[in-house]
C-alpha cells in the first residue's frame, strides 16, 4: 500500500467530517508531489509510516487562515502550520499584493520585519534521524526567509538586528514611512507555537476587506516564490539592518505619553522571557521608576521555562507564580508583566498586605479615571476628546465616558486592529489629539497615538504614575477601582475560556454557532433571553469580505459620517437579559464573558 492509501485508511479512523478528511488528502498528496516541497517529504513519509493521523489531519486540512491577530499556528509540517514554505508563500502573497496597491512606492518604501523570542524545539512528533526543515526554527530564521523574498521582488526590507516587540514595530513602521510590516510571533501562545501578523503602512493589522485581498493573493495567485539569497539582497541594500536609533525614537514616543510627575513607587517586572525587557523596562527606567526586573523570568527564553504550564499570557493569574514571591520579598507596591511580544500588560496590586490581580477590564476601568481626571485637571477634557475599545470590552467605560461628556466608540469587533482603524478615521479627519486611549479586555491598551497597536510600555507608564500618585495618599489601585465603581456603579468581571482545538474543534464551533442562529434560545441558566440578535443581520449586506464574516463578534455596523463628537463603528443593537424581572446591563460574550451587574465592592 502506498503513503497515500495508508493516509486515507488512518483519516478513516478520526472523528471528522469526510469533507475535511478529503481537504487533508488533497493538500498532502500536493506537498508529497510537487518538487517545491521535496525537503518536506522524508518527514510528512515518517509522520504516514508512524500512524500520526491525528498530527497530519491537522497539519493539511486547511491552510492557516487569518484571525483578528494575522496568522500563527503550530510551527510543523504542511499548508496549516508555521514553516519556511507558507511563511515565503505569505511573503511572496504579500509582495504581490503591495506591488498592485502601490507599484513603485511599495519597493521604495520598504517593509519592516521584526520577530520576538520563540524557537521551534518540540520533540516527539517528527523524527530526529533524517532532515526537518522545521528543526530549531525561530523568529529570525522567519524573518530572513521572508526578506530574502520581499527582496527579491524589488521591496527594501528594514529588518532589526534582534528580538522587539510588536508595539515597536507598529511605531517603527511609521517612524520609517514604510509601506507595511511584519512581526513574527505567536504572542502568548503555548511554546511550539509561531506565527506572522501583516501590518499596513499606518503600523495596524488589516481589516476587512483588505485582509481578504491579501488571503486571496497569498491562496489563489502565487506561481511561484522569488528568492534573492540573504546575503546578496543585503550586498545590494534590499535588505538593511535596524536597531538602537529606532529604539531611542521609540523609547521617547512610549515615554511621552506621561501625565503625571510622581514617581515614588516600588515596581516588580517580569517580561515572562518577552521582549518587555526592550520596552516597558527602559521606558519605566528613563522616567524614572525604581523597576526591579524579575530574575527568574527576564532572560529571553522561548521555552518559558519559568511560567507556570509554559504559557506566558498576563491575562491569566497563574502567569504570576514565579514572580510573586519574589515581588512579596522585593516589597514591591505593584508587580507588572507582560507576554513575550510586550503588547499585553497584567497587574498584581499589593493592597494593605494582600496581592490582588486585576482583570483586563478592571485595569481598563482604571486608566480610563486616570486619563479622565488628569486631563481635566490639566484643562484638556474637551467634548472632543474620544475614548475607543472593542464590544467585549466592559461597558462602565460608556457610562463613565457619557458622565463626563466625552465620547466613547465602544462597540468594535474584536480585535485592536479595529481600534486601530478608529485612530486613522480620528487622524485623517484632523482629529488625532482628540484620541485619549483605546482598550480591549485581554490586557491590551494604547496611551498614545505613536502607534496602531496595543503597548504594555505606554499603558504601564500610566498604571506606575496612577500608582505612585495614590501612594503618596496612602492608597492603591484597588481603592481607586472601588472609588469609580461607587462613583459609576458596580459591575462584576468575570471571565472564562473554552478551547475547542483543531479540525474537530472548527466544526464544532460551527456547530454552535448555527444552533444559537437557527434555534430559540430561551435560558442561559437562570436567565430568561428577552431577545436574541443575529449580528450577521443589518449593514454592511453583504458582509465587506469572508474575513469580514467570520471575525468573531460581529456587531451589526454603518458607518456615517461624525456624530457628536464619535466616528467609525456603530452597533444599532443590544443583548438584553432579564433576570427575575429585572432588566440586566448588557452583557458580551466573546473570549469571556463580561457582566454589568450590580454587586457588592472588593472586600
Amino acid at each position: 500500500m502506498d503513503v497515500l492509501s495508508l493516509a486515507k485508511d488512518g483519516f478513516s479512523r478520526l472523528d471528522v467530517s469526510e469533507k475535511v478528511k478529503s481537504v487533508a488528502l488533497g493538500n498532502l498528496s500536493t506537498w508529497l508531489t510537487d518538487p517545491v516541497f521535496v525537503e518536506y517529504t522524508a518527514q510528512i513519509r515518517y509522520l504516514i509510516e508512524t500512524g500520526k493521523w491525528d498530527v497530519l489531519l491537522d497539519s493539511f486540512y486547511q491552510v492557516i487562515p487569518f484571525g483578528t491577530g494575522g496568522r500563527r499556528g503550530p510551527v510543523g509540517i504542511g499548508p496549516n502550520r508555521i514553516n519556511p514554505w507558507t511563511i515565503q508563500a505569505s511573503a511572496q502573497g504579500h509582495s504581490q499584493y503591495l506591488l498592485k496597491l502601490y507599484g513603485e512606492a511599495a519597493r521604495r518604501r520598504g517593509v519592516v520585519m521584526t520577530f520576538d523570542v520563540r524557537r521551534y524545539s518540540q520533540k516527539g512528533i517528527y523524527s530526529d534521524e533524517i532532515p526537518n526543515p522545521v528543526k530549531d526554527l525561530d523568529g529570525w530564521k522567519l524573518a530572513q526567509a521572508a526578506a530574502e523574498v520581499y527582496a527579491a521582488n524589488g521591496i527594501k526590507t528594514y529588518l532589526f538586528e534582534s528580538v522587539r516587540s510588536t508595539p515597536e514595530l507598529s511605531f517603527a513602521i511609521r517612524h520609517l514611512k514604510a509601506i507595511a510590516g511584519d512581526m513574527f510571533s505567536a504572542s502568548h501562545n503555548l511554546p511550539p507555537d509561531n506565527g506572522k501578523k501583516v501590518y499596513d503602512e499606518h503600523g495596524g493589522q488589516l481589516i476587512p476587506p483588505h485582509d481578504q485581498t491579501l488571503v486571496d493573493e497569498v491562496t489563489g495567485n502565487v506561481q511561484t516564490i522569488q528568492r534573492l539569497p540573504f546575503e546578496e539582497a543585503r550586498r545590494r541594500g534590499l535588505i538593511q539592518i535596524v536597531g538602537e536609533e529606532i529604539d531611542r525614537a521609540y523609547h521617547a514616543s512610549a515615554a511621552a505619553v506621561s501625565l503625571s510627575a510622581e514617581r515614588n513607587l516600588n515596581i516588580f517586572y517580569s517580561p515572562l522571557h518577552g521582549t518587555g525587557v526592550t520596552t516597558v523596562y527602559p521606558v519605566l527606567q528613563d522616567l524614572g521608576f525604581d523597576v526591579t526586573l524579575c530574575p527568574a523570568t527576564s532572560n529571553l527564553s522561548g521555552a518559558f521555562e519559568k511560567v507556570t504550564f509554559n504559557i506566558p499570557n498576563p491575562e491569566v493569574v497563574e502567569s504570576f507564580n514565579t514572580s510573586l514571591p519574589l515581588a512579596q520579598k522585593a516589597a514591591a507596591d505593584i508587580l507588572l508583566s507582560t507576554d513575550p511580544d510586550a503588547d499585553r500588560i497584567g497587574i498584581m496590586v499589593n493592597h494593605r498586605g494582600q496581592w490582588l490581580f486585576l482583570t483586563g477590564n478592571e485595569i481598563a476601568i482604571i486608566l480610563t479615571n486616570y486619563a479622565i481626571n488628569r486631563l481635566r485637571a490639566a484643562g484638556r477634557l474637551t467634548p472632543q476628546r474620544v475614548i475607543v475599545k472593542t464590544d467585549v470590552t466592559t461597558a462602565l467605560i460608556d457610562t463613565m465616558a457619557r458622565a463626563n461628556n466625552i465620547a466613547c466608540i465602544g462597540d468594535l469587533l474584536v480585535g485592536f486592529k479595529y481600534v486601530a482603524e478608529e485612530m486613522n478615521q480620528l487622524e485623517a479627519a484632523g482629529r488625532g489629539s482628540d484620541f485619549i486611549f483605546g482598550c480591549e479586555e485581554s490586557h491590551g491598551y494604547l496611551t498614545g497615538t505613536y502607534a496602531r497597536d496595543k503597548d504594555a510600555a505606554s499603558a504601564a507608564v500610566w498604571i506606575a504614575e496612577y500608582a505612585a500618585e495614590l501612594k503618596r495618599q496612602d492608597r492603591t489601585l484597588v481603592d481607586a477601582l472601588d472609588e469609580i465603581y461607587s462613583t459609576y456603579g458596580y459591575c462584576h468581571n468575570y471571565l472564562t475560556e473554552i478551547r475547542l482545538l483543531g479540525a474537530k474543534g472548527m466544526e464544532q464551533i460551527a456547530a454552535i454557532m448555527d444552533h444559537f442562529r437557527s434555534q430559540a434560545v430561551d435560558r442561559f441558566g437562570g436567565f430568561d433571553v428577552a431577545e436574541k440578535i443575529d449580528r450577521w443581520q443589518g449593514a454592511p449586506q453583504p458582509h465587506l469580505s469572508e474575513t469580514d464574516t467570520s471575525a468573531p463578534e460581529r456587531a451589526r455596523n454603518h458607518r456615517p459620517a461624525h456624530h457628536g463628537a464619535a466616528v467609525g463603528h456603530r452597533a444599532q443593537d443590544q443583548d438584553v437579559l432579564r433576570a427575575g424581572g429585572q432588566a440586566l446591563p448588557p452583557g458580551r460574550f466573546g473570549r469571556g464573558q463580561t457582566d454589568t451587574r450590580r454587586c457588592p465592592p472588593r472586600p
